[in-house]
């Protein structure tokens, strides 16, 4: 169910839920919980094998309110990407048409969730995604590292259209993600964000920008990991890369002519 004052603005066919990766953070994770079921979304939970106090929290969320959380759990951890994968999933299954991804750590403005859903239900087809304003919270290497990401990002869609590809608060259109994910292996832990928005964007998917507080986070729990994930990101930049080479006419193309697919 959603708010009778957003009803109006959405398209009768746009039925949204929340899709919630949490590894660990259950200090933060019933406030963002809290936080989502106000706005009347459905929250799905993926439980990428946290710890046993995390998953105890978790359980107790669905067991509160049944009708508005669902628990999925990975016995293995898989990474962020893999969990949001799940959640997805899972979501397109049981018939929602667009996905709002927020992480579990408390370092999103959920007062945003409003903008973005509106946005989403005008813009069904878009992908809605945030463009973090960040406070004094942020760590400064982490700042400034982010925009390596931003140059690649630019180089491989051989545009601007996405102004900050690592913030995790964004609402997806399911059915062109379930074609995605179908025909990709995307990546399933750091580099996941970041792909699964050029990707999208190489298939002609409008991406919306809006601006959004970021604050680092809520529970002091960051599971980004130095030397794996920045792996891990450079070979998928590497990857995209020369994936941008051979749709570069066709990308080109969509500049001077508007045509939108390229894949």
């Amino acid at each position: 169910m959603l708010k009778p004052e957003f009803k109006a603005a959405f398209n009768p066919a746009f039925t949204p839920c929340a899709v919630i990766p949490v590894y660990n953070h259950e200090h933060a994770v019933g406030a963002v919980v809290a936080a989502v079921l106000a706005h009347q979304l459905p929250c799905v939970l993926v439980d990428d094998a946290s710890s046993d106090e995390c998953a105890a929290v978790l359980d107790a969320l669905a067991a509160a309110m049944p009708a508005q959380v669902i628990v999925l759990r990975h016995a293995v951890n898989q990474g962020k990407g893999g969990a949001v994968l799940t959640g997805m999933r899972h979501a397109a299954a049981a018939g929602y048409t667009h996905a709002l991804q927020i992480d579990a750590d408390g370092q999103h403005c959920t007062d945003d969730i409003p903008r973005f859903l509106q946005q989403a239900a005008s813009r069904p087809q878009a992908l809605i995604t945030g463009c973090p304003q960040y406070d004094e919270s942020v760590p400064p290497l982490r700042f400034y590292a982010r925009y390596l990401t931003h140059v690649w990002v630019w180089i491989n869609t051989l545009s601007l259209d996405i102004k900050d590809s690592m913030c995790g608060f964004r609402v997806y259109p399911l059915p062109p993600l379930m074609a995605l994910m179908q025909r990709k292996e995307l990546g399933r832990r750091m580099d996941f964000d970041t792909e699964v928005l050029v990707r999208l964007h190489w298939d002609g998917m409008q991406i919306v920008n809006l601006p959004t507080r970021v604050g680092y986070p809520s529970d002091g729990v960051s599971h980004f990991r130095a030397v794996l994930d920045n792996v891990l990101i450079s070979r998928m930049h590497t990857v995209l890369f020369f994936g941008m080479l051979w749709r570069a006419p066709s990308l080109l193309a969509r500049k001077i002519f508007g045509r939108r697919s390229v894949r």
